[in-house]
């Protein structure tokens, strides 16, 4: 039966036939890899995604995560997944030989996290964030701290969080007052709180690594203002003692549960730390190691961040692409009405796929979560490419990329692949809207993403505002050397001349606006309209992805011909119906309107 997670059909394409990942092997770190052994690894990943993540979906999702006054209580299903998930390696799967790690690529990692994303979203956050957790502890920690905290997460015994936000500070970061006092043994105490914390209590594992952000007081014993004064520490739920066994617990309590929308089976708290409830040492105050330097916090953090934000946009799209496969068999399967000039009540119901309206939201489905992977998995590739390519030059490269398409890899899927399961529920009809079937749970859960790891006008102002002006402007132009490689070869296709040729004044008016934009003299004007431009880069970027794929379906027959006309289709429908829609946005965003920034309150 075909999977209602994902196409594997489509993912092999994505991973062999356009993004060249067998080519990898040929790299020293991957060397002892091939197809085999990746396709291996895809395999573990569909299997236990199916067998023991997608089962308790939706039960979790109606019996979500509760504290009964001393600890916080989950369906076990969640503790059967999960122990799975780390019987099979997977927690280290990226990781080096050494580190009892599969030394998989970055891009293979993902692709096989994509299904667990896929069949279970509020699960898979556990192995989310604590694999985040020991690739930031891997880059920036001590080799103890490696030793004492890493090792065991990625053995699946300790789990990991990151703890930015703040009651009162929400994404501002330079507004947190978290504190940290410094100790004679070189330990700091904290004390502040800390809330959103996603798998922040729970008793799934043995230990919870809390990578906490706190600011260190200055010498007159006052927290040093803004983002300057920010340091990372980890903060262990229960305290490691040196032979690697488990101490006392230490000050870091649970506040309460916050109930949400969707995404209901993970945790999500707020965190109390240094409260004195439990009191490590005979004293109140929870004990945290310094991660690198003082004040350097936010620096280190941004690697999970980061990160976190390409796994944000993986998880958009796949919550989307498993909406997408369920209205495809949906509409595959449910008869009802005939066509317009065969109106005979006598002849039989039509599948409502053979309705034009239903394959016009089918399609722009496809179009989204297809187009939306084929982002996620090559920002992934790009990560290979920074670690592992052969030249400076060509390191260099992917990391400028990486930097531009970063906010575009978290907030475009976060908004079409929501807009996908929307028009699931639509293709269900009522039945859609019901929690019988599936689909309305995909669109609660998928309605976090353009709001956790930095909201979607975050993302706007951060592409706008930072990235494309990065070392005056080398990310801008390192996305449109790529862009213009890809149009160049699709010039010479002639079924996509005309997509190259779309592509192309699409971009030429990007570069045009942005110099505008940034020549206003007034960054509140320049940023005001950030998250349409947002809008509008991702979308040109993503009828690149588009492109890129279109290139690798034209031509081609045999038995798998209606896997590229599809292909082939979609494309054309995004570049006929979708990235029209970025013009009109240039239009607006050159005018530098000011109608959103001129608006006071009281004139609500």
């Amino acid at each position: 039966m075909q999977s209602k997670i994902l196409s594997r059909r489509d993912l092999d394409f994505m991973l062999y036939e356009w993004l060249d990942v067998e080519a990898l092997t040929g790299r020293p770190r991957f060397s002892e890899h091939s197809r085999e052994t990746f396709d291996a690894a895809l395999d573990t990943c569909e299997q236990v995604a199916t067998d023991l993540f997608a089962p308790h979906n939706k039960k979790s999702d109606q019996n979500e995560p509760h504290f009964d006054g001393e600890k916080v209580r989950l369906i076990p299903e969640v503790g059967v997944a999960l122990q799975a998930f780390c019987k099979a390696g997977l927690m280290a799967a990226g990781q080096d030989f050494e580190m009892g790690g599969m030394q998989l690529p970055c891009v293979v990692e993902k692709a096989g996290f994509a299904y667990f994303k896929g069949a279970n979203v509020g699960t898979s956050s556990y192995p989310f964030l604590t694999i985040g957790n020991a690739n930031t502890l891997l880059k920036c920690g001590t080799a103890e701290q490696i030793e004492t905290f890493v090792k065991p997460m990625l053995e699946g015994r300790f789990f990991g969080t990151m703890c930015l936000s703040e009651p009162q500070a929400g994404s501002s970061l330079s507004d947190i007052v978290t504190r940290a006092e410094p100790q004679a043994d070189g330990s700091y105490r904290l004390t502040g709180n800390k809330m959103w914390i996603s798998a922040g209590d729970h008793e799934l594992s043995e230990n919870i690594i809390h990578l906490v952000l706190a600011k260190v007081p200055g010498p007159d014993g006052k927290l040093i203002p803004g983002v300057k004064g920010i340091s990372l520490f980890i903060v262990p739920k229960r305290m490691v003692n040196r032979d690697g066994s488990l101490g006392e617990r230490n000050d870091v309590v649970l506040a309460g549960l916050n109930h949400k929308m969707g995404y209901r089976g993970t945790t999500n708290c707020l965190l109390n730390f240094g409260e004195g409830k439990f009191r490590p040492g005979g004293r109140p105050g929870a004990i945290g190691y310094l991660v690198g330097e003082v004040h350097k916090g936010l620096a280190n953090m941004f690697h999970m961040m980061n990160e976190a934000r390409i796994g944000v946009g993986l998880g958009a799209v796949m919550l989307g692409y498993t909406g997408y496969l369920h209205a495809l068999d949906y509409a595959r399967n449910r008869l009802q009405g005939r066509h317009p000039l065969a109106k005979d009540p006598a002849k039989p119901q039509l599948p409502i796929i053979e309705h034009t309206d239903v394959k016009r939201m089918l399609l722009a489905q496809k179009a989204y979560v297809e187009g939306g992977l084929g982002l996620a998995l090559y920002c992934s590739r790009l990560v290979d490419e920074e670690r592992t390519a052969e030249m400076p030059e060509a390191r260099r490269h992917a990391g400028l990329l990486l930097d531009i398409l970063t906010p575009i890899a978290k907030s475009w899927p976060s908004q079409w692949c929501l807009e996908a399961n929307s028009m699931a529920i639509q293709v269900h009809g009522g039945y859609g809207y019901t929690r019988e079937y599936n689909v309305e749970q995909f669109y609660r859960d998928n309605r976090l993403n353009p709001i956790h790891e930095g909201t979607h006008g975050i993302q706007g102002l951060d592409l706008l505002g930072r990235k494309v002006r990065l070392q005056d402007g080398a990310a801008f132009r390192a996305l449109g050397v790529e862009a213009g490689n890809t149009i160049a070869r699709a010039l010479a296709v002639p079924e996509l001349s005309s997509h190259a040729q779309a592509l192309a004044a699409a971009l030429t008016r990007m570069e045009q606006v942005t110099q505008v934009l940034h020549a206003a003299g007034d960054m509140n004007k320049t940023l005001a309209n950030a998250s349409l431009y947002l809008e509008a880069f991702g979308h040109a970027v993503v009828a690149w992805i588009w492109l890129e794929q279109a290139l690798r379906a034209v031509g081609k027959s045999g038995h798998d011909a209606d896997f590229y006309r599809g292909k082939l289709q979609a494309a054309a429908y995004f570049f006929k119906w979708e990235l029209p829609k970025v013009h009109q946005q240039l239009d607006l965003l050159e005018t530098i309107d000011t109608t959103t920034l001129d608006m006071r309150d009281a004139w609500f």
